[in-house]
C-alpha cells in the first residue's frame, strides 16, 4: 500500500511540473514502476518463504506430537515393567525365606508320611461288641514313614503338621454300625447307623487335623457297635501328611 501511495504522489508531481520537464517526469514514473514491481516480487517471495516455514513448523509440530505419544507409551511400558519387577522381587523374597527355613532345618525336605489299611487280612471278620473298642486294621496297603502300627491300630505323628484322615465302615443291622476317629483319646469325627431292617449299611467320613509330633490317632467302635470286613476291604483307615508346620 505504501508503494502505491508514492506512485500516486509522483504522478501528481508530474502533472504539476513546469513545461519542459516532461521527460524527467517520465523517467521518475518508470523508476517508480520498476521499484513497485521489485517490491511486489520481494513481497511474493517473502510470502512463499513464510508459507514454506509455516509448513515446516506444522511438520515439526506433528513430529513432536508423535514423539510425545511414543514417550507416553514408553512410560506406560516402564510402569508395567516396574510392577512386574516388584512382583518378581516379592516372589524372590518368598523363595529366599523358604530357602532359609530349609537351611535352618538342615536342608531336609518335608518327610513323606502316608498309610492305608483295611480291617481284615484274611477271611471274614466281625469286630465288636467288645470291651476294647479300638479297631486294628491288619491288612496294610501302604505305610510310608512307618507311622501306623498294625499291631495296635494307632497312627503316631512323627512330625507336627496338617494331616488328612479318612475311614469307612460296613456292618449288618444286628448292631450299631459305625465308628469314631479319635485324636489323643478325644472324638473328632464319626460314622453311625442304628440297627435297621435293610440288612446292611456302610458309611465313611474324612477330616484334616493339625497334629503335634507324637500325637496319636485311631478308630474305635461305638458302644454295642459292630463292623464287618473281608478281603474286599469294606472297613478301612487311611491318612497322610499334607505339610509340616
Amino acid at each position: 500500500m505504501g508503494s502505491w501511495a508514492l506512485l500516486v504522489l509522483s504522478l501528481l508531481g508530474f502533472l504539476c511540473v513546469e513545461p519542459g520537464f516532461g521527460q524527467r517526469g517520465d523517467v521518475d514514473v518508470g523508476e517508480l514502476m520498476r521499484a513497485q514491481e521489485k517490491l511486489t516480487k520481494d513481497l511474493q517471495e517473502n510470502q512463499r518463504h513464510v508459507e514454506t516455514q509455516q509448513k515446516d513448523l506444522e511438520a515439526l509440530e506433528a513430529r513432536l506430537n508423535a514423539t510425545v505419544d511414543e514417550l507416553t507409551g514408553q512410560k506406560a511400558d516402564m510402569d508395567k515393567l516396574k510392577e512386574e519387577n516388584k512382583d518378581l522381587q516379592t516372589r524372590l523374597n518368598a523363595s529366599e525365606m523358604e530357602i532359609d527355613k530349609l537351611k535352618q532345618s538342615g536342608g531336609k525336605a518335608a518327610p513323606q508320611i502316608a498309610f492305608s489299611a483295611s480291617l481284615s487280612n484274611s477271611g471274614e471278620i466281625y469286630s465288636g461288641p467288645c470291651t476294647d473298642k479300638s479297631l486294628i486294621f491288619k491288612r496294610v496297603f501302604s505305610n510310608t514313614g512307618d507311622a501306623y502300627d498294625q499291631n495296635t491300630g494307632i497312627f503316631t505323628a512323627p512330625v507336627g503338621g496338617s494331616y488328612f484322615f479318612s475311614f469307612s465302615t460296613y456292618g449288618y443291622n444286628t448292631h450299631v454300625m459305625g465308628a469314631m476317629l479319635m485324636k489323643n483319646g478325644l472324638l473328632q469325627i464319626s460314622t453311625h447307623e442304628s440297627p435297621t431292617a435293610d440288612g446292611s449299611d456302610s458309611s465313611s467320613n474324612s477330616v484334616v487335623l493339625r497334629l503335634a509330633a507324637s500325637d496319636k490317632v485311631h478308630v474305635e467302635l461305638w458302644d454295642n457297635g459292630r463292623v464287618f470286613d473281608n478281603l474286599n476291604g469294606h472297613t478301612t483307615f487311611s491318612g497322610f501328611l499334607l505339610f509340616p508346620m
